[in-house]
């Protein structure tokens, strides 16, 4: 599966029954609330990073990109916006990128 076939899914489960599915039921709650997920989420994977336990991330980083999609979602932001933006990086360094968000 790829990021983009979960995300396909999700975007799926926007009209779904929230009793039927976690993913309409977190997309019912409004986008602060899938916010506030993925935040619970990545504190998780950080924890988990410190921590050194390597099944613990691989399951909480799943975790993390998961709610970022549900995120996403819940804001009608299109993955294909966010690769694209990802692809526009690419062009130049990290350092320059940095810089020229400061």
């Amino acid at each position: 599966m790829t990021l983009e076939d979960l995300f396909q899914t999700i975007q799926a489960r926007k009209s779904a029954d929230a009793k039927s599915s976690w993913t309409a039921q977190l997309l019912a709650k409004g986008p602060e609330r899938c916010a506030e997920k993925f935040g619970e989420e990545a504190i998780e994977a950080i924890i988990e990073a410190i921590k050194g336990d390597r099944q613990a991330l691989t399951s909480e980083a799943a975790d993390v990109l998961y709610h970022l999609l549900v995120m996403l979602a819940s804001r009608d932001v299109p993955l294909a916006d966010v690769m694209t933006e990802l692809e526009r990086r690419q062009s130049q360094s990290g350092l320059a990128e940095k810089a020229a968000r400061d």
